[in-house]
């Protein structure tokens, strides 16, 4: 654990840095990987991977981040304007001012004393000009308030991805599915029991229960991710499609072609192609995987039933039907989701109208002034994103996964 001036962080047991406080330096955001230590500076912070490579990041206006050397290193601390690491011989430090350099004297000619023997004079000290009182860097700017641009409900927990690119999980944390993830993403989805998002870099990354599989997202670059029961799809940059986890009935089988969005149900997945077609695989109980024809623009799967929205914002769904789920909705969409056993969607004037299983008042959209730009339907709760950015949360709460953290 190292507390720097503004922010904090902490050395987690699997060897990644977390963390958290004003990032205005973005010195809350490590790169990825394991470490061995972590110092947090004034505005910058400093870490030693396993290999004992060095790693800064932060302000670095007095190079406070550059090192100036590689090599190996044992040890780190970041300071206010400078950093030190602990070589095997010796210490190396950057950053802050550069002293000013030592003037050389004229020394004199050796005098002869009375016996006759030669004696150098004392040592002529350079005289130094004082270094002057550094002036500190000003004080940082204030934080733009953050919002969440997107919300994912699952099983018994919530991630939702902050304007800042870092993902907000809670609830239900046994696996650890509602542990957040460091470093920036562009988007997050909450299964099951696991999570994924899709990282700044294009890459896949995904937490919580790992039996089957279900979090060993491929290599590769990807714009989309969808988390379903017990395994998770994406969409590669290139228009194809990996899934990976449970293939008990085919649903984690990858798709060649070129898609536009893919959505990861319970135990099927279903697809967008570029003209808007839909095309679904894995198991095929109650027609779930026989969705209408024409051209669709969104995707929405839940336990045993999916949905879509046409270009012109009317709403289809298709499978089980046993609660409602699937029953045909009248007026013009802007987004929807498919739960467990309920379906939620935002119609055009960003009111949120949900149908289906009830129970736990999960279809009870609280009342208000609120507006939405989308919905998350789970297991038994559901999350909006209201149109400033904020999210709200209704149904099941047993793990506190209806329980929305402030941006």
């Amino acid at each position: 654990m190292s507390v720097g001036g503004t922010h904090a962080c902490g050395l987690r047991e699997d060897g990644a840095i977390a963390c958290w406080g004003l990032n205005n330096f973005g010195q809350v955001d490590p790169p990825s990987g394991v470490f061995t230590d972590v110092s947090a500076g004034s505005w910058h912070t400093c870490g030693l991977r396993e290999s004992g490579h060095l790693e800064c990041w932060g302000d670095d206006k007095y190079g406070q981040t550059s090192a100036s050397t590689g090599g190996r290193y044992l040890g780190v601390s970041a300071g206010t304007r400078h950093s030190c690491a602990i070589r095997e011989r010796g210490v190396s430090c950057w950053g802050g001012r550069i002293p000013p350099p030592v003037v050389a004297l004229p020394t004199t000619q050796p005098t002869t004393q009375p016996e006759g023997q030669t004696v150098a004079p004392p040592p002529i000290v350079a005289p130094q000009t004082p270094d002057p009182e550094p002036t500190d860097p000003p004080d940082p700017p204030t934080p733009t308030p953050t919002t969440f641009t997107a919300v994912s409900a699952g099983g018994s927990h919530t991630c939702a991805l902050r304007s800042t690119g870092t993902i907000t999980c809670w609830g239900r944390n046994n696996e650890g599915q509602s542990t957040d993830p460091t470093g920036t993403f562009t988007a997050v989805s909450a299964g099951s029991f696991h999570s994924c998002g899709v990282r700044s870099s294009g890459a896949i990354h995904c937490w919580g229960l790992s039996t089957g599989g279900r979090t060993s997202a491929p290599s590769g670059s990807f714009s989309a991710v969808s988390a379903g029961h017990e395994h998770s799809c994406g969409l590669r940059s290139t228009g194809g499609i990996a899934c990976w986890g449970n293939n008990l009935h085919g649903q984690s089988a990858d798709q060649a072609g070129s898609f536009t969005a893919v959505a990861a149900g319970s135990n099927h997945n279903c697809a967008l192609s570029g003209s808007g077609a839909i095309s679904c695989w894995g198991s095929p109980g109650s027609g779930r995987t026989t969705p209408p024809t024409g051209a669709f623009t969104a995707l929405a799967l839940g336990g045993s039933h999916s949905c879509a929205l046409s270009a012109a914002g009317a709403l289809s769904c298709w499978g089980l039907n046993a609660r409602g789920q699937t029953a045909a909705q009248t007026g013009t969409f802007s987004a929807v989701s498919a739960g467990d056993e309920h379906t939620c969607a935002v119609n055009s004037a960003g009111a949120i109208s949900c149908w289906g299983n009830g129970a736990n008042g999960r279809t009870s959209v609280p009342s208000g002034s609120n507006t939405y730009t989308a919905v998350s339907a789970g297991n038994a709760h559901t999350c909006g994103l209201t149109s400033a950015g904020a999210v709200v949360c209704w149904g099941a709460n047993n793990s506190g996964q209806a329980s929305a953290p402030a941006p």
